[in-house]
């Protein structure tokens, strides 16, 4: 019986667990950086909006090509960024009725980040090659 070139193949596999880790990474930055815009186009004026997204959403755009690349030192400098967003959050959370709806969402996915973000470099420390 002759093997075809999809028998040879083996078997379909499927992305790893590094890869997904920074799909679900870059996901929830797209999140993050989409309800905190949106919470603040609602929140400000125009102009106090686009100050307030710019200086926001600019570490993440700097950030994005390195979360992209998986390069780990990225991913740890990226976890430092999440701090900002939870502060910000949590206090209009507590201390702001008429946003609490949007910082809780924007406080969900920094803590969700933040959480994809160790679980990349947890996995990612297995997969690295030995420091010689």
């Amino acid at each position: 019986m002759t093997r075809t070139a999809v028998d040879s193949a083996g078997p379909a596999v499927g992305p790893g667990p590094l890869a997904i880790a920074r799909g679900v990474v870059l996901a929830f930055v797209l999140v993050l950086c989409a309800a905190f815009v949106y919470w603040h186009v609602r929140r400000f004026s125009a102009a106090a909006a686009l100050l307030v997204i710019a200086l926001g959403v600019s570490p993440w755009l700097l950030a994005v090509r390195g979360l992209w690349d998986g390069n780990r030192r990225v991913y740890v400098g990226a976890l430092l960024l999440t701090t900002p967003y939870l502060g910000y959050a949590l206090m209009d959370v507590v201390a702001n009725p008429g946003a609490r709806v949007y910082a809780a969402i924007t406080l969900f996915a920094a803590f969700a980040l933040a959480v994809a973000l160790v679980a990349f470099i947890r996995i990612s420390r297995r997969t690295a090659a030995a420091p010689s």
